[in-house]
């Protein structure tokens, strides 16, 4: 299919708005005016409205880089330089080795100097300079290019106007690493994010991959023929085939085990996402809406950050970005909207090699060894004393690609076999391509276009809706091209095991291990994929309707029950169990298109989406709560002996039976005791695995399993538990959930709604510790809702429940946080007119 270009027309009306205004451009000073039209987009001009959100405006997309840059500095300028010192692997020499690093989707999962060792490597291979050599569509398209090169003076002048020590964020005032920054330091960062869905799984094990002993690595490796023993008698050959059989299959089950559990532990406390898109037959008063809740971290990196970016006559997109991206990640345009949810794709994948016993850093390919590729990595590393030293290893690599000796923590030893990474965004940097055309679109058959041409989204779905009524769901994206047959042929013991999911846990991606002793089990190239070694973007998954899509990062089966789709094993699971949050999405989707939930009337209004999320229903409660009141009640004398201790449950049963709502909300009571207790009892497993009395049938996905087993020990344990998690933290059964869950704000504890998705919660929460104080750690970031009528501008309502600006001293470090946990939303600014009559209009022209 031809790349069509895309360019967004603005209404004559809007474009003869936006007038000159001489004063400022002149002065290049930051005014309020009360109402007045735009300023000349002939200087990248930024106006903030309500809780500080950019309206940049500019000629030129490098106009409306330097706008962005600029913006995004001020509010965030330690984040975004604490990000480049990662990228460009200089922490350990400015914090210190030991410091926490966040290179993935999680918080803080490594140190500063394994990560410095892992984009070292990526340095001195120069993946993104030679990325950067490259043409469209595997290097930026012209207009990416221009966009950066202005966001890079954007950044810089505000830094040069600011001073380093006029920095008023105490994380960074006064510090070294606080510089300039160049075109080379935000593609770093673009492909640190890109790359980030195999950085947790696979960082460590490969820095630290090394071979099993230096002098076993020194030995010359002798031919094999040299090396093989006189074969045993035959007897014996086949009771030590049938042992090392039984061996071989009890070690791949032990491990593909640990690395399923590990993973899942991951997904859970990690990113994931939301996302429903309605179409026509499912709204009221429009065409079309969409709802994205993207549920990522609260610090560091991967926050995101709201803005307006236009360019009369070519782009006007609305929405939010994760830092130091100038475009709009999640958002809407006059046309489309879209958001992006976590997919069940590993974006990586294993090749198990033999090893020679003799000389490990040499294994077999189609019969001959091959020698692997070792080279030395060295970055400089801050000591105590304050003066710098060298830290340099050895770094391993295959033709498959890096040698890891662990996945997820596990490890997979180096001894008769090494294993070697291949990732499938190690050479892309075409997502940037994907996300400025996105910004663009024009309808939903438009976004698919963008995804199957770009190919370059990184683990994402995409859901979408547009003006013309179309509700479509799709994850096209980079995936390895491991075929179901390619799978058969090629899979290891472990990989078998791993890739095909026996048993399942929630949300874990099937991870190929293929043999790497036979080179047709490489990756193949597609002729229709767009880079070698991807999945052809035409098998994979999409679904285009009139009422309803979404996602909840269960695989694509079920992004509407009406159709489940199908699509390569590699992509996720079919006729497997959905999780708990996916059940209440679905539900929450038709029940209000049916009518049936209690609100008034039928089909989705800004009012009853807005609603129904931040209703914080608990799917987990309308199963199992009255069975756990039930079983509560009947406990004997109240008492549970449950891991040495004796455990008088009856205090429980009343707060249960009283918490009729089933919610998440601040003033809720007995939702805190009854997470606690969900957690003890499902303890990270997949919600089939709990004690049902209904198991899960294919037929029937979203209603099963159902019907809590009380009789189960499991279910009387969990909340003995729970209720003794609580006392001995001081909690009271019935606490509010607002005593329990807040973020602190300068001082400030402001409650927080919302769970954890296991408990079929859609407005995810994830309770942490930052620095050793509680704290929010992941759950919905920038939750947005966009509805589109036949004719006028797209009506949005939005919140960022973290605030704009990182920066405690900041008047929008805290603004929407206040807003999100009254349960309020931004009625966002979108049009020329609706800017200029903004009570809190600030205007700064850039000269």
């Amino acid at each position: 299919m031809a790349r069509r270009r895309h360019r967004t027309r603005l209404p004559a009306a809007v474009v003869a708005a936006v007038a000159v205004m001489s004063t400022l451009a002149a002065t290049g000073s930051t005014a309020t005016v009360a109402a007045a039209a735009g300023p000349g987009p002939d200087r990248p001009t930024i106006r903030y409205t309500e809780y500080g959100i950019p309206h940049i405006i500019a000629s030129d997309w490098e106009g409306l880089g330097t706008g962005y840059g600029y913006a995004a500095a001020k509010d965030n300028i330690c984040t975004l330089a604490d990000t480049y010192l990662m990228a460009n692997a200089q922490r350990s020499r400015h914090l210190g080795p030991d410091g926490r690093a966040s290179p993935g989707q999680n918080q803080n999962t490594t140190t500063n100097l394994n990560s410095d060792l892992y984009f070292q490597r990526i340095k001195d291979d120069r993946v993104v300079e030679r990325l950067l050599d490259k043409p469209a569509p595997d290097g930026p398209e012209p207009e990416v290019r221009e966009a950066i090169r202005g966001y890079v003076q954007g950044y810089n002048r505000y830094l040069a106007e600011t001073g380093v020590n006029g920095i008023t964020d105490p994380a960074c005032r006064g510090a070294d690493w606080v510089r300039p920054i160049t075109e080379m330091d935000v593609y770093r960062h673009a492909h640190a994010e890109i790359i980030m869905g195999s950085a947790d799984a696979l960082l460590d094990g490969q820095v630290n991959a090394a071979p099993p002993g230096a002098s076993a690595a020194a030995v010359p490796s002798a031919p094999p023929s040299a090396r093989q023993a006189s074969s045993p008698a035959k007897t014996d050959a086949k009771t030590d085939a049938k042992s090392a059989s039984r061996t071989d299959a009890k070690s791949a089950a032990r491990t593909a085990e640990r690395i399923r559990e590990a993973m899942a532990v991951s997904r859970e406390q990690g990113m994931g996402s939301n996302a429903l898109a309605v179409g026509s037959q499912g709204v009221s008063g429009g065409t079309s809406m969409l709802l994205a809740n993207p549920h990522f971290p609260w610090q560091g990196k991967n926050r995101m950050w709201q803005s307006q970016l236009t360019i009369p006559g070519k782009v006007n997109v609305s929405g939010a970005s994760l830092l130091g991206f100038p475009a709009v990640n999640i958002g809407y345009n006059e046309n489309v909207a879209w958001s992006h949810t976590v997919a069940t794709v590993a974006p990586f994948g294993l090749f198990d090699v033999q090893v020679d016993p003799l000389n490990p850093t040499t294994y077999l390919v189609d019969g001959a060894w091959e020698r692997m590729t070792s080279q030395r990595v060295a970055v400089d590393v801050l000591k105590p004393d304050g003066s710098l030293t060298q830290v340099a290893r050895t770094l391993w690599s295959t033709r498959y690609g890096p040698v890891t000796t662990s996945m997820q923590g596990v490890p997979l030893p180096w001894v008769v076999s090494a294993h070697a990474v291949r990732d499938v965004n190690m050479h892309n940097l075409r997502a940037l391509n994907s996300w400025f055309r996105l910004d663009q679109a024009e309808d939903v058959h438009d976004v698919v276009d963008i995804l199957e041409t770009t190919q370059g989204v990184p683990f994402f779905n995409t859901v979408a809706s547009d003006r013309k009524g179309n509700a479509l769901y799709a994850d096209i994206q980079a995936v390895p091209n491991v075929t179901d047959e390619h799978a058969r042929s090629c899979l290891t013991l472990t990989g078998q095991l791993l890739f095909n999911q026996s048993p399942r846990l929630p949300n874990v991606p099937p991870i190929s291990i293929l043999d790497g002793k036979r080179s047709a089990c490489d990756w193949p190239d597609d002729p229709n994929a767009v880079a070698p070694g991807l999945l052809d973007p035409h098998k994979q998954p999409r679904l285009i309707r009139s009422d309803f899509v979404g996602n909840a990062n269960d695989s694509a089966w079920l992004a509407n029950p009406a159709q489940p789709l199908a699509f390569p094993r590699v992509m996720g699971d079919t006729a497997a169990p959905r999780s708990l949050r996916t059940q209440e999405l679905i539900l929450t989707a038709q029940n209000r298109i049916n009518g049936t939930d209690g609100l008034p009337g039928k089909g989705f209004t800004p009012q009853t989406m807005g609603k129904l999320l931040f209703a914080d229903n608990s799917r987990a409660a309308d199963l199992a709560l009255n069975a756990t009141v039930t079983m509560c009640r009947n406990v004997p004398f109240g008492l549970v002996l449950v891991d040495g201790n004796l455990v008088n449950v009856s205090e429980a049963c009343p707060v249960l039976a009283a918490w009729t709502s089933h919610d998440y909300t601040t003033d809720s009571r007995g939702s805190w005791l009854f997470a606690n207790y969900w957690s003890f009892l499902s303890n990270g497993q997949g919600v089939e695995k709990l004690p049902w009395r209904v198991p899960f049938d294919p037929k029937d996905p979203v209603h099963t399993p159902n019907s809590l087993d009380t009789g189960s020990s499991a279910v009387r344990d969990a909340l003995a538990r729970a209720v003794l998690a609580l006392r001995t933290a001081g909690i009271p059964l019935n606490a509010p959930l607002s005593d329990v869950q807040k973020v602190s704000r300068g001082g400030e504890q402001i409650p927080i709604h919302g769970s954890l998705g296991q408990l079929g919660v859609l407005n995810v929460i994830t309770p942490g510790q930052v620095d050793g104080k509680p704290d929010i750690v992941f759950g919905s970031s920038f939750v947005q809702q966009v509805r589109f009528t036949a004719a006028g501008p797209p009506q949005a309502l939005s919140a960022l429940a973290y605030s704009q600006s990182a920066d405690p001293s900041s008047p929008h470090h805290a603004d929407q946080t206040r807003l999100f946990s009254a349960g309020g939303w931004v009625t966002e600014r979108f049009t020329e007119e609706q800017i200029a009559v903004s009570p809190e209009l600030r205007i700064k022209v850039l000269n």
